[in-house]
């Protein structure tokens, strides 16, 4: 997110005396642009500039050698009688400095970062009178190898003065805002965009240093470039513009400014050298990414083109890359015209032709390319880059021009080169779109009775040209190259709404529909949901997308129709480009997660959409704008979505409850995924049954079940997840599922109420049976045939035993079941009794060969 540091921002527009940070958050949040955080630098106290007046080696007992240091600190000394002040004695472990150098000293009574408070302390057997401090120790960078040392950090002999404010030196007393911008203002990842937004906001003067008024032009002898984008990504050349410019002599002692440091590090970057820093901080000024290439390294022409099949790159992170078809290349032509690559153009160079600290001439690179391919390399290589990021939101093409005029100024100030006459500008830009606008737009979509010169106003505000057209109140309206979100009426109302404010749109609470609140699909997924978090399942929510390799560790075989999916063409993530078919794809990623980070005793539930693609593909139609849908053209988009029913799943890992006194812990069985998913049906109201499936991935082959409904319809699996997917996964042994199709199950009730079954007053029958079956015969199935030999008078059927052994034969069973017996009418007799025990051994008899156990 971008960080603002005030000085810096006052470049660009009129800042009243004495803005602080938090109001400069209230009004960029006038117009948007949401507070973050406001960053300190966290020192407080005497902390001065200091000069080192003598310097002792002392060398210890231990092997350490220190310095005992006088520092001339100025009035903050030890006063003398005679009004003067002595130097401080301070000791100091570093070596990278020497007598006559300035330092920062902080004092006692000062508190550096950490929070860290100095004090006059006994050691080495001196009293150290505060401490000479390193960049780290400042909170300035990482840089902890020696002590900072102003006299060499670019400073003048005015500003170093024993004894002055190292605060305000530093720019340590500023404070810097962070502010949340959202995709569609990318102009606002530059000082340039956000003073243009506080302009908006209060009204102050705004000068807008993107413009450039007397630019060189292209030369015929300017260094050679060639776009050849033969694949174009929807029609949009990867590259429309691309400047060149040459400095040639720099010297590459040379250090950056510290104003231009310090700006940097407060904008989150860390200086590296003169030429990079220079880049880095007029993108940060004005929003341009740019690049510095070594021009001795250089072999014209540079061509911009895609990559080919096998090709790869090193880029400046010193990480091999495979490159695909789609990422777009600057190349040069050592080897050939486009054939030694120097980086993935918007994103980040190669580490073949980057400057070094013996580079004197440079290419500066200042080009505009296309967003969506920007955005598909930077997300394929896993490379949020700054201008990666600004790139793929949209950059401003007429800038690249004035940047690297920019950059060349500075290099020639600061760095001592010279700007070289050729000047390269290849531009193709498209003329920006015209938009048809009717004056009463905002009034109609916003409520607000906008007048038309307020609308006028507005737009030209913003950087509009508003071109009147006849008598009509149909106006042109042509944005401002900064802003490519700007493609329709709707944005340019949305302005109109955001600069007059968003707090002159009434509030109107609308009446409540006729009704009785939430449907019945919605009670019954609140229900579901309450119920699984009451048998101990913690609900989450994750992203649909997912990817072909989760679908190996499932171990789905190559047939599976869950592999058939909804491809993303614009994916968030390179390797999540698929749309999941299955809640479990996601799920067990979500567990996968937890597990990996400590939390191995886990029950996660989820209920969302799975997106389950038709063999028909149909295109979506474009809807006209400016008008309401037709039925006919609402249906034929409505036709063209994928099939999105709504599942419930869970994944259980480990241990179900703690041990402690009162025994040992019990694991998660595949037993409570069952009957998770059998509370699902519960919930919904329709009558399921389990029956064995050995053959479906991801589970165990012999602890699987498939929930049934009475007709016959499989809607979900339950059981113990595959040892092998279990291991691929990363997941606990014997760790359980289940997936439940949540909508199969209401449309089965089709919105129908639950009947409540009548509560029998009469007293309870209690039977026990031992049934001796073959050992292929499942408990699901003998329980079935119990309910329906013994019919309603059955009231619950539960599982107590299972016996092998001798007694009944190799390859049998002994089921031993508990039922519970009523009548709604009667009671039931000892006869009753008997005549239901006989029907319920016939029944059992005939559908699964059971036997009465003797």
């Amino acid at each position: 997110m971008p960080r603002i540091s005030l000085p810096w921002l006052a470049d660009h527009v009129d800042l009243p005396q004495g803005l602080t940070a938090e109001q400069l958050a209230a009004d960029l949040v006038r117009v948007g642009l949401e507070e973050e955080a406001i960053h300190s630098a966290g020192v407080t106290g005497p902390l001065v500039v200091g000069r080192v007046v003598s310097l002792v080696k002392e060398p210890q007992k231990n092997g350490k050698v220190i310095n005992w240091c006088q520092v001339d600190v100025g009035d903050h000394g030890v006063a003398r009688e005679d009004g003067g002040f002595d130097p401080r004695g301070i000791i100091c472990g570093a070596h990278n400095f020497e007598e006559g150098d300035f330092i920062v000293a902080a004092l006692p009574g000062a508190v550096l970062p950490g929070p860290f408070p100095i004090a006059s302390r006994k050691t080495y057997g001196h009293i150290s009178d505060g401490m000479i401090c390193s960049q780290r120790e400042l909170g300035l960078g990482e840089d902890h190898d020696g002590i900072m040392v102003l006299t060499r950090m670019g400073f003048s002999a005015d500003e170093l003065v024993p004894g002055s404010d190292a605060l305000t030196l530093l720019g340590l007393h500023e404070e810097v805002l962070e502010i949340n911008v959202t995709p569609d203002r990318g102009y606002c990842f530059s000082m340039r965009g956000i003073a243009r937004e506080y302009a908006h906001s209060t009204g102050a003067v705004f000068t807008d240093q993107g413009v450039g008024e007397h630019l060189p032009p292209a030369t015929d002898d300017g260094f050679a470039v060639t776009v050849a984008d033969d694949a174009p990504i929807h029609g949009n050349v990867g590259c429309d513009r691309f400047v060149t410019r040459i400095v040639r002599g720099i010297d590459a002692t040379r250090q950056t400014p510290r104003w231009m440091a310090r700006r940097l590090e407060q904008a989150g970057m860390r200086p590296i050298s003169l030429t990079v820093d220079v880049t880095n901080y007029v993108m940060l000024d004005l929003g341009q990414p740019l690049h510095a290439y070594d021009l001795s390294t250089l072999v014209e022409p540079v061509v911009v083109r895609r990559a080919r099949p096998g090709e790869s790159l090193t880029t400046l992170d010193s990480v091999r890359r495979e490159l695909a078809t789609e990422d777009l290349l600057i190349t040069d032509s050592q080897g050939g015209q486009g054939a030694r690559i120097l980086g993935l153009a918007g994103v980040m160079g190669g580490a073949e032709t980057e400057v070094s600290v013996s580079t004197s001439d440079v290419l500066i690179e200042a080009a505009h390319f296309d967003p969506v391919s920007v955005a598909r390399t930077a997300r394929r290589h896993k490379l949020p880059s700054e201008a990666a990021k600004r790139f793929e939101r949209g950059v401003d093409p007429q800038l690249p021009a004035v940047a690297a005029q920019r950059v060349v100024d500075l290099l020639v100030e600061f760095g001592g080169g010279v700007a070289d006459s050729r000047v390269s500008d290849v531009m193709t830009l498209p003329p920006m779109p015209v938009i048809k606008f009717s004056l009463r737009d905002p009034e109609r979509l916003c409520g607000v009775a906008y007048s038309d010169e307020q609308v006028v106003a507005v737009l030209r505000e913003i950087g509009c040209v508003v071109t009147a057209v006849a008598e009509s109140l149909i106006v042109d309206v042509v944005p401002p190259s900064w802003r490519p979100d700007l493609t329709g009426a709707a944005e340019l109302v949305e302005e109109v709404a955001r600069l007059v404010g968003y707090d002159a749109i009434p509030a109107t609470l609308p009446a409540a529909p006729a009704g009785r609140g939430l449907t019945a699909a919605q009670r019954t997924r609140r229900s579901v949901a309450r119920a699984l978090a009451e048998y101990g399942f913690v609900e989450t929510l994750s992203y649909p997308f997912t990817s072909e390799a989760i679908r190996d560790d499932l171990m789905l075989p190559a047939d599976d129709q869950r592999r058939a999916s909804v491809r993303l063409r614009n994916p968030l993530q390179g390797d999540r480009g698929v749309m999941r078919t299955s809640l479990l794809e996601t799920l067990v990623e979500t567990a996968r997660r937890n597990v990996s980070r400590g939390m191995v005793n886990i029950a996660l539930s989820e209920t969302g959409l799975v997106t389950l693609p038709s063999r028909e593909i149909v295109d979506a139609p474009q809807l006209p704008p400016a008008r309401t849908p037709e039925p006919e053209e609402l249906q034929a988009l409505l036709s063209a979505v994928p099939h999105q029913p709504r599942h419930v799943a869970g994944v259980m890992c480990g241990f179900q409850t703690e041990p402690g006194w009162w025994g040992p812990a019990q694991q998660w069985q595949w037993s409570d995924a069952l009957d998770a998913a059998a509370l699902v049906a519960e919930r919904a109201g329709v009558d399921v049954r389990l029956q064995a499936d050995t053959a479906r991935a991801p589970f165990h082959p012999g602890r699987c079940a498939a929930v049934v409904t009475t007709d016959g319809v499989v809607v979900g699996h339950a059981g113990e997840l595959h040892p092998q997917v279990c291991e691929r996964l990363g997941l606990p042994a014997r760790s359980c599922a289940f997936e439940v199709d949540l909508d199969a199950l209401l449309s089965i009730r089709d919105g129908a109420p639950v009947q409540a079954h009548p509560v029998s007053t009469f007293p309870l029958a209690k039977e026990d049976l031992a049934l001796v079956v073959d050992e292929s015969v499942t408990v699901a199935l003998v329980v079935d045939a119990v309910r329906r030999g013994g019919g309603d008078a059955v009231e619950s059927v539960q599982l107590f035993d299972v016996y092998r052994g001798e007694q009944i034969g190799e390859g049998r069973k002994s089921l031993a079941v508990a039922l519970r017996l009523r009548a709604s009418d009667r009671t039931l007799t000892a006869q009753d009794t008997a005549a239901i025990r006989d029907a319920i051994l016939a029944e059992a008899a005939e559908r699964v060969g059971a036997e009465l156990r003797g």
